[in-house]
C-alpha cells in the first residue's frame, strides 16, 4: 500500500500552526488545508490577536500576512520571536516586489509566498521550513481514507467502493477527497469551491453542483447513496444506510 510522510512534533503531537490573515475566506482555506495535514491550527486577524495567540498557543510555525488592519507583520514577527526565538515564520502577502521580499527576509522571516498562490506550494514550503529547523519528526502512514465501503488511496490516486475500482478525473478525485476527509460534515458550495479549486480560480458555485453530479454517477449509481444534498446548506458524504 502507498504511504505518505506525516510530520509531527518531536513528542509525537500535531504540528501547531498560527495563521495570521485578515481576509476570512483565505484564512479558512489555508486553515482547512493545513488541518488536512493533521496539524493543529489557530487563526488571528490582527497584530494584537496574533501576539496573544502566539503566547498562548505556542506555534511551531506561523503563516503571517504582512499587511494587517492594526499594523504590519514585521511588528508581529518581532513580538513572536521575542517570546519564542525558534518559531518558523512564512510571510504571506499580495506584494511581490523584490524589495518587499528582501524586507521580509531581512526582518527575520524564513520564507515568503505571494498571493495568489498554490496551496500545495504553501504546504510544501511549511514542511520544508519545519524539517530544516529540526522541529519535527516524520511518521509513515497508510494514505488510505475509508468511509463505509468507500476507500481512497491518496498516494496512488485509486478509489474503490465495495472492492470495485472507480475511475475519477483529477478534479473529481480532489472533490471526493475533500468530502471523505470531512465525512458526516455538511460543506457548503462556497466551502467546497475554496477547498477543492485553486485559490485564484474565481469560478462560480455552479461548478460544484456539476462535479457533485459527476461523482454521484460514479460513486452512487446502482448503490445505496453516500453523497447527500442538505437543502440550503450544502453536501455531505456519509456511509450508506442499509
Amino acid at each position: 500500500m502507498s504511504q505518505r510522510s506525516t510530520l509531527t512534533r518531536p513528542d509525537g503531537g500535531p504540528v501547531r500552526v498560527l495563521v495570521v490573515e485578515d481576509e476570512p475566506d483565505l484564512a479558512e482555506v489555508v486553515s482547512g488545508v493545513l488541518r488536512y495535514e493533521g496539524w493543529q491550527v489557530q487563526t488571528a486577524a490582527t497584530c494584537r490577536a496574533a501576539v496573544e495567540a502566539g503566547r498562548e498557543f505556542g506555534p511551531d510555525v506561523v503563516v503571517l500576512d504582512v499587511m494587517l488592519p492594526d499594523g504590519d507583520g514585521m511588528t508581529v514577527l518581532r513580538e513572536l520571536r521575542a517570546a519564542q526565538p525558534d518559531v518558523c515564520v512564512l510571510f504571506l502577502t499580495a506584494r511581490d516586489s523584490v524589495e518587499d521580499r528582501i524586507a521580509g527576509i531581512t526582518a527575520g522571516g524564513d520564507d515568503y509566498v505571494t498571493k495568489p498562490f498554490s496551496l500545495e506550494e504553501l504546504v510544501a514550503r511549511l514542511r520544508g521550513l519545519l524539517r530544516r529547523a529540526g522541529m519535527t519528526r516524520e511518521r509513515a502512514e497508510r494514505a488510505l481514507l475509508t468511509v463505509g465501503d468507500l476507500e481512497m488511496d491518496e498516494e496512488a490516486h485509486e478509489v474503490s467502493r465495495g472492492g470495485i475500482g472507480i475511475e475519477l478525473s483529477p478534479t473529481e478525485f480532489e472533490l471526493l477527497r475533500c468530502l471523505m476527509r470531512h465525512s458526516r460534515r455538511v460543506l457548503s458550495k462556497a466551502q467546497l469551491l475554496d477547498l477543492v479549486w485553486p485559490y485564484d480560480y474565481g469560478g462560480q458555485a455552479h461548478v460544484v453542483e456539476l462535479y457533485i453530479s459527476y461523482l454521484r454517477k460514479k460513486i452512487d449509481a446502482g448503490r445505496d447513496p453516500m453523497i447527500h444534498t442538505v437543502r440550503g446548506a450544502g453536501y455531505v458524504l456519509k456511509p450508506a444506510v442499509r
